[in-house]
């Protein structure tokens, strides 16, 4: 009588990985870590378990240690934070922007204690080259913004001047500040309340320094055409015309009536 026993399947084939896909693997493992801890209280010993390796892998990728792992590790997370911010020129700016900060805050999310830690500085792993590392990311942000605001730098573009661009970076400034603030504050109001706050904090700025600065009022007008009374824009004003409508006694051609 034939034995009906199934038979054990077969060994699955190993695959020596390469040095790239090695790599690759450990700057995962790494990030895993610190996206939920300060980096200086993660270990090599922890990537190495993280990842499925011995430390010694670990030092012969990174042979710097934890600094170098870190750098690297930063310098992955940094090309995916800056990835958040490009998005197609398509539809009205400021929905472009609304789409850019979900997923900005989706990132802040899933790194939230790496991000901060990140951010606020101090930690015994920070350098002048993590510094530059994350100062990159707020330039790319920046550039990323002003190209939505119909402003390109390089050959043939209109780039930004110094009123324009300065508004620009405060405000990428006060989106970092705001996702700091949001962690500590439990995550709350919720991502997409406050996307739409930041998203009308952009917008007031542009207003504010259009009224003395004429680059930014030609941006604000070519932004406007482009707006639609239920976008961002849109909805703002509904909101707002109101209540500036209350300042009207305080215009100088009120007065002289008066």
């Amino acid at each position: 009588m034939t034995s009906t026993a199934a038979a054990p399947p077969p060994p699955r084939a190993y695959r020596r990985l390469s040095v790239e896909e090695r790599r690759a693997q450990l700057l995962v493992a790494a990030l895993g870590l610190f996206a939920h801890r300060a980096p200086d209280n993660v270990s090599l010993d922890e990537v190495a378990v993280a990842a499925g390796v011995s430390r010694p892998l670990v030092y012969r990728y990174f042979p710097g240690g934890r600094q170098q792992l870190y750098e690297a590790a930063l310098g992955s997370a940094a090309d995916e934070l800056k990835l958040c911010f490009t998005e197609p020129p398509v539809g009205p700016p400021t929905e472009r922007v609304a789409r850019v900060l979900d997923r900005y805050l989706r990132f802040v999310d899933e790194h939230d204690t790496g991000f901060s830690a990140l951010l606020r500085g101090g930690s015994v792993v920070e350098t002048s080259r993590t510094t530059t590392i994350v100062d990159g990311v707020r330039r790319a942000a920046a550039e990323e913004i002003l190209s939505h605001l119909g402003r390109i730098g390089g050959a043939g573009g209109r780039g930004a001047g110094p009123r324009l661009r300065m508004m620009v970076r405060s405000w990428i400034a006060a989106v970092e500040a705001a996702s700091l603030i949001w962690l500590d504050e439990g995550k709350q109001p919720p991502a997409a309340e406050l996307r739409g706050w930041l998203v009308d904090h952009l917008i007031a700025l542009l207003a504010a320094t259009a009224a003395t600065d004429e680059e930014t009022a030609a941006v604000v007008r070519d932004l406007l055409a482009l707006e639609t009374p239920d976008g961002p824009a849109g909805r703002l004003a509904e909101l707002v015309i109101p209540v500036v409508a209350e300042a009207a006694h305080l215009l100088p051609h009120a007065t002289a009536a008066d």
